[in-house]
């Protein structure tokens, strides 16, 4: 590999790992936070979801802060998948298992978020009364068991990728650079993980009341 070659992928590398974690990790944060006022009835839901859609240049800065870097993220993601050579049949450790659950997980979030998007965004398009009841309209898709399901299952591997993706990042740009750091941080992962995915479940569930 050239000397350029090497640097492109080196700063393309940490591109993808920052858009991974700003915007994109502090948006799904912020999105289950939200999400997560389900568990407080329909008035205080909805009335969460009215205000952030009065927000000014809303759609400027979801097409600039959360749908670009989606893109350049995934876009990358796949091209790393391409190129990968770790075999975790073959060599079973967990930093090999690890790298391929990132890579699986981010293939599977590809396929929920088409679901997602089209059932709340281009839904909400198409018909901007399901934006005045969008408790009622989440309570009534997630009442199928097929699409709770599905949902409960894309939330735990976006939990999962950012989780994994943070620990992943610390390393890529130098901030545990051994061994031990790694496993240290990489148990505060673990507890950051489950806490959002728990706070994430209570809001699906909050939707089912």
């Amino acid at each position: 590999m050239s000397h350029s070659i090497y640097n492109r992928h080196f700063l393309l590398r940490r591109l993808h790992s920052l858009l991974g974690v700003v915007p994109l990790g502090a948006f799904l944060i912020l999105h289950l936070w939200e999400n997560a006022q389900a568990r407080l009835g329909p008035e205080r839901f909805n009335a969460a979801v009215a205000e952030l859609q009065q927000i000014n240049y809303l759609t400027a800065i979801e097409i600039l802060f959360i749908a670009l870097p989606l893109v350049l993220h995934a876009g990358y993601g796949l091209v790393v998948i391409g190129s990968g050579n770790s075999e975790p049949l073959r060599y079973p450790y967990a930093r090999n298992w690890l790298y391929w659950s990132q890579r699986i997980s981010g293939i599977a979030l590809i396929a929920f978020l088409a679901l997602h998007v089209s059932l709340t965004r281009v839904a909400g398009a198409l018909d901007p009364e399901i934006y005045r009841d969008l408790f009622g309209y989440m309570q009534q898709s997630l009442s199928h068991p097929l699409t709770f399901t599905l949902y409960l299952v894309g939330l735990w591997l976006a939990v999962l990728h950012l989780a994994n993706g943070l620990s992943t990042a610390a390393i890529v740009w130098g901030l545990t650079t051994d061994a031990a750091a790694q496993r240290r941080f990489g148990y505060v992962c673990v507890a950051f993980g489950l806490t959002l995915g728990i706070i994430g479940t209570q809001g699906l569930i909050g939707f089912l009341q």
